[in-house]
């Protein structure tokens, strides 16, 4: 049986960092609302850079990796 696949990264753009970590959820599509993304990362299912993040007003900045719910997003200026 395949084993599954260690999650892809994907870049997502953003106007200006540093960036919320809540914001970030919900601009990279890995949650539909704000409250959402707040309740995921007090939950602790957020991972940032690798470790569980649970402020969810976390600065990011420039090349920070999320993983929630299998997928990886990379924190990119545009």
């Amino acid at each position: 049986m395949p084993h599954a696949a260690s999650p892809a990264s994907r870049p997502v753009t953003v106007r200006a960092v540093p960036i919320e970590l809540c914001q970030f959820l919900k601009f990279g599509g890995l949650a539909a609302t704000g409250g959402e993304a707040k309740q995921v990362i007090s939950q602790g299912l957020v991972l940032l850079n690798g470790t569980v993040e649970t402020q969810k007003r976390k600065k990011l900045l420039a090349g920070d990796r999320v993983t929630c719910d299998g997928q990886t997003l990379v924190v990119q200026v545009g």
